[in-house]
Parts: C-alpha cells; sequence; structure tokens
C-alpha cells in the first residue's frame, strides 16, 4: 500500500524555523516529482512547492508567499523529501501536506486523490 506520510510539525515563534518531512512507504520518491501544499482555516488547499523527479532536470518550484524562505529537498537514502521552513510568520499556519504526481506541471490540489493525515504547523507573533 503506497503511503506518504508528513511529520515535524509544530509550535514555533515568528521568524522560527522548522523541518518538514515527507516519508513514503510502497513506493521510490525519487521516480515522481512531489509536491508540498498547506491549508489554513477557511482557505482552500494551495501548492507552496514541487521537487521533479531526479529524471527531470529542472529546478524546484515556490509559490510567492514562501519564496525566498522555505527549501524543499530530497535525500534519496531515506526515502524522505524535507520542505525547511525559515523565518516563519503567522501567516505560515495551516496543515502541511505532501503528494506525488509524474510531474510539477499541473500539479495542483484538485489533481490529488490520496491525502495523508498532515502535520500541523502554528506560527504564534
Amino acid at each position: 500500500q503506497v503511503q506518504l506520510v508528513e511529520s515535524g510539525g509544530g509550535l514555533v515563534q515568528s521568524g522560527g524555523s522548522l523541518r518538514l518531512s515527507c516519508a513514503a512507504v510502497g513506493i521510490t520518491l525519487d521516480y515522481y516529482a512531489i509536491g508540498w501544499f498547506r491549508q489554513a482555516p477557511g482557505k482552500e488547499r494551495e501548492r507552496i512547492s514541487c521537487i521533479t523527479s531526479i529524471s527531470r532536470h529542472a529546478g524546484p518550484t515556490y509559490s510567492d508567499s514562501v519564496q525566498g524562505r522555505f527549501t524543499i529537498s530530497r535525500d534519496s537514502s531515506l526515502n524522505t523529501v524535507y520542505l525547511q521552513m525559515n523565518n516563519l510568520k503567522p501567516e505560515d499556519t495551516a496543515v502541511y501536506y505532501c503528494a506525488r504526481r509524474q510531474t510539477c506541471s499541473g500539479f495542483n490540489a484538485l489533481s490529488v486523490t490520496d491525502w495523508g493525515q498532515g502535520t500541523q504547523v502554528t506560527v504564534s507573533s
């Protein structure tokens, strides 16, 4: 059974950092584009970052809201994708999810059918 499991969330003060992990069971993440999404209360789920599969030579993408503060990366040996989040702001408070597709192109929340539990990130002011 394929499963992506998010972890690493928590409560942090504004300006702080967290590193989220997306670990996989049943698949090798290197062969997929992995997207990080978040959903704040009362808002739609949005994609904030995507990293391509290792066979595609394209850089990661970021939404304007996290560009310059968040970094997505892979550790192939651990079959894990990370989201390093620095200079966190209260508006980053949300449940964070990871998901997989073949490519980052057209990879939005509507194209995902198998969401994990997510991990809560709360940033206090």
